[in-house]
């Protein structure tokens, strides 16, 4: 290995997008429903969703994407939503 070799740094993925680039791969989808939104102190719109599978109720949030804030009826609390989950850990999930 040369010497430009051993300083160049692998650029490693962002894990948020692996975990959703694997669940877009990999996960199953099931019915899920939106508890609320809400804007952080960034001014990024957050939905809380819940969604439940062998009888275990699961809650996460996730950012809304631009494309996802256009559409806000969608994601407006009450609103039933499509949930991918990892079906191996069942915990980790995106929206749909």
């Amino acid at each position: 290995m040369g010497l430009f070799g051993f300083l160049k740094k692998k650029s490693k993925e962002d894990p948020e997008i692996a975990r959703r680039r694997f669940l877009m791969e990999h996960g199953r989808i099931t019915d899920g429903r939106i508890l609320d939104t809400i804007l952080n102190d960034r001014s990024q719109e957050v939905a809380f969703y819940t969604y439940t599978l062998n009888g275990v109720d699961f809650e996460s949030s996730e950012l809304l994407t631009e494309e996802q804030r256009r559409d806000p009826l969608k994601y407006a609390p009450g609103a039933k939503i499509g949930v991918r989950y990892d079906p191996r850990n069942q915990g980790n999930s995106m929206l749909d």
